[in-house]
């Protein structure tokens, strides 16, 4: 697909090929980070002033989505994955579960799990995706885990609704 630039006349041809993201990828080698909220930033600042960036970053934050950080890191941008790091200590704790995936599904592939803290030393590159878990996010047994809130509402042992909640209605719960 190329793009029509302006003054340029023709059609533009399109085709829509379904597959895999990375962000899917890399959730699938590290267990089931993704299964809640999450929004996906790239931290390259070719086309995205950093300004912007940051902004995102916070937002992500405050709404303790799961991110996904594509382009974390190149030669000539060696800051952004430490900052991004530092952002998001804004809003979680230092022991938030993180991993870096380079290169997933390819022969040079790498997982390492790590913390939101431990990003801050981190080294990765252009290959590289990052995921930074939510405050129910968890390592278990060498696996990257999200809960999608079921023990808000219901009682895992026993499988029944917590006082004051109803199997397929809201979460009525407000401080979660």
């Amino acid at each position: 697909v190329r793009p029509r630039f302006a003054g340029e006349e023709g059609e533009v041809f399109l085709a829509v090929i379904p597959g895999v993201t990375a962000a899917n990828a890399v959730a699938s080698l590290l267990g089931s980070p993704l299964a809640h909220d999450t929004c996906l930033i790239s931290l390259s600042d070719l086309l995205t002033p950093w300004p912007l960036i940051e902004r995102r970053l916070h937002a992500a934050g405050q709404g303790d989505f799961v991110v996904v950080l594509y382009n974390p890191q190149s030669k000539r941008r060696d800051w952004q994955l430490r900052e991004s790091a530092e952002i998001l200590l804004e809003y979680r704790p230092k022991e938030t579960p993180a991993a870096l995936v380079k290169s997933a599904y390819r022969k040079r592939q790498e997982v390492a799990l790590t913390t939101l803290e431990g990003l801050r030393e981190a080294e990765a590159g252009m290959l590289t995706t990052v995921v930074i878990g939510n405050r129910q996010s968890r390592f278990y047994e060498g696996t990257f885990l999200t809960p999608r809130g079921y023990a808000l509402k219901y009682d895992l042992d026993t499988k029944e609704a917590l006082p004051g909640e109803t199997p397929g209605l809201s979460l009525r719960r407000r401080d979660a």
